[in-house]
């Protein structure tokens, strides 16, 4: 699913800044797509966690042959030796769980994350061990969409930042965060540009 406000979001920010302009005119055609329910998203991303991308999906194979359908009951039904077998780590099998109870228990609202706002999902999800703040902005942009998230820790778009606007040195957080205000209310979408610009295939999450 593309996001609704994708085309008017890029020509304000082609209107707003000449490098987005160029950017937003190289990848034409090109946009965010959501995939994935939300369990299952952020379960693997705590998958993916300090591993190689290979490593991430050899284990995330492994783990929907073992449950083939991945679910909060799912996971909790599971002996950890179990999900350890998968070639999941203890630390990841004890966040794995921790998820599965905060989906099960419903401390975790997903039906209510329409109305909510960025930050308080981020505070939601940062209530799961080892789901930090990273972690929450990146399911916020790939999964819910959500058009203006700017994730000042990511090294990507640091870089991107370098490279387009400070002469490749890498942007003061301070410095980043004020330059981004000028990208507002669009700042999920400036960043998936600017991601762009250092790799031309779309990252899914």
């Amino acid at each position: 699913m593309t996001p609704s406000y994708w085309q008017q979001a890029g020509a304000e920010l082609a209107l707003a800044d000449p490098v987005l302009a160029a950017l937003v005119e190289r990848f034409a055609g090109t946009a965010l797509v959501s995939r994935g329910e939300p369990f299952v998203t952020l379960a693997r991303s705590i998958v993916g966690q300090q591993i190689s991308v290979k490593a991430a999906d050899t284990v995330w194979a492994r783990l929907a042959q073992a449950l083939p359908v991945l679910t909060a009951s799912e996971v909790l039904a599971r002996e950890p030796a179990s999900l350890r077998a998968c070639g999941l780590s203890v630390r990841k099998v004890e966040y794995l769980q921790d998820l599965a109870r905060h989906f099960e228990n419903g401390q975790v609202h997903v039906a209510h994350w329409a109305s909510m706002s960025d930050a308080e999902i981020i505070d939601e999800l940062t209530a799961v061990r080892g789901i930090g703040v990273w972690t929450a902005q990146m399911f916020l942009i790939f999964n819910q969409l959500r058009p203006d998230v700017f994730p000042l820790d990511d090294i990507g778009l640091q870089k991107a930042v370098a490279r387009h606007y400070c002469d490749g040195q890498r942007p003061a957080r301070g410095w980043l965060a004020a330059h981004g205000e000028r990208w507002r209310p669009w700042r999920s979408v400036a960043t998936w540009y600017l991601w762009r610009s250092l790799d031309p295939l779309p990252v899914e999450y």
